[in-house]
């Protein structure tokens, strides 16, 4: 009975593979490389058109810098231009899935907003601020007031 039991546990004494720090884009077919590479090309001259010659270069940006984006809005027939000014928190992604989100506060409640990089709605990117900070997401900010998170960033 004792031998039985230790059989059906067998699988417990396995060695377990080490993963192996290899990319996903290492491990990729080369034809979905080729695609993803067309549809970055692809998202790039869609945005390129859209702006006309004036297309917005995107700047380097991490987080924990202050940026102001300014953003196509439609209301019905009617094309503006809107600012959103605020810090970025967390970069994800890469190639044409890659985003960013930004956090501003608008009259005492936090608002975050995600952006695709590559998304025609944004005319320009600018960086105002650097911030330094040591880590990739910064979400430990939606709970801290304005001028603590200043000072977290400088």
């Amino acid at each position: 009975m004792g031998l039985r039991m230790f059989h059906h546990f067998s699988y417990l004494c396995r060695p377990i593979p080490i993963a192996t720090s290899i990319s996903k884009k290492d491990t990729m077919h080369p034809k979905v490389k080729n695609i993803e590479n067309l549809a970055t090309a692809e998202a790039f001259e869609q945005r390129k058109a859209k702006a006309g010659d004036l297309s917005p270069e995107i700047p380097s940006f991490r987080p924990g810098d202050t940026v102001k984006i300014a953003v196509r809005v439609v209301e019905g027939e009617k094309e503006r231009i809107q600012n959103f000014q605020g810090v970025v928190i967390a970069r994800r992604g890469s190639g044409m899935n890659e985003t960013f989100r930004v956090r501003k506060i608008s009259n005492g409640v936090g608002v975050e907003r995600i952006f695709p990089i590559h998304s025609p709605i944004i005319q320009s990117l600018q960086v105002l601020k650097e911030g330094t900070v040591r880590r990739a997401k910064l979400y430990y900010l939606r709970g801290m007031s304005e001028k603590k998170i200043r000072q977290k960033l400088s």
